[in-house]
């Protein structure tokens, strides 16, 4: 488990695959709350049989996608797997829903995790227990600023 928003996967063939949970943005592992939303998502998925619904990959070639679980209270080995594991980080205030990609979202989705998140701010649970937490896109721009520049052909900055 690499943090609260990517978590690797064993196919059939036990062919491991990382995936960059979509539509969700996890604190920072040295950020405040990133070993606490880690330890969420492991807690959902470690060792348990899941859905991976997505094709798209990302500049680290990690699949990006919805990653379902079977809800905790089912304790048969058949399970459906209908527990969305980005919902339960953003319920839980381990995570923020990304705005930024809620257009790759389908409305539906969009407006549930919308609502989730504020409820989860309401209910001041996780990291939403913080007067102000920094949103984990903030933290990266400014412990490491070099991240945003981009490179010529020739190696120069821009």
């Amino acid at each position: 488990m690499a943090d609260g928003d990517t978590v690797t996967v064993l196919d059939a063939d036990r062919t491991q695959h990382k995936i960059r949970v979509a539509g969700i943005d996890a604190p920072e592992k040295k950020q405040p709350f990133g070993q606490r939303s880690k330890a969420s998502m492991s807690n959902l998925v470690f060792g348990k049989d899941v859905v991976v619904m997505g094709s798209k990959r990302d500049r680290y070639g990690r699949l990006v996608g919805k990653v379902l679980v079977a809800d905790p209270s089912c304790t048969a080995r058949t399970c459906p797997k209908t527990l969305d594991a980005r919902l339960a980080q953003i319920t839980t205030g381990m995570a923020w829903w990304y705005r930024q990609y809620a257009r790759k979202q389908s409305a539906e989705d969009a407006g549930t995790y919308e609502l989730a998140e504020q409820e989860a701010r309401d209910r001041h649970v996780g990291l939403w227990r913080d007067v102000a937490p920094i949103p984990p896109w903030e933290w990266r721009r400014a412990t490491h600023p070099q991240s945003g520049q981009r490179f010529s052909a020739l190696g120069r900055l821009h």
